[in-house]
């Protein structure tokens, strides 16, 4: 009986902050299935943050990229 394959998510951290990308890998790595992706494995033009909130920049962003 073989293993059983989990499938891979691919999760862009939008940031070029190198800190948050730190945090964001340190928070998420143990997430089985899921492939985290930065600026240079995917590049992305930068997105200005104009919102008031961080969910607004955030959606700023997944609409953007």
């Amino acid at each position: 009986m073989g293993m059983k394959t989990i499938p891979l998510e691919r999760l862009l951290l939008a940031t070029r902050n190198r800190g948050k990308i730190r945090e964001l890998k340190r928070l998420l790595s143990g997430i089985p299935g899921i492939e985290l992706l930065t600026f240079e494995e995917i590049p992305f033009s930068e997105v200005e943050e104009t919102e008031e909130t961080f969910l607004g920049n955030a959606l700023l962003k997944a609409e953007a990229i």
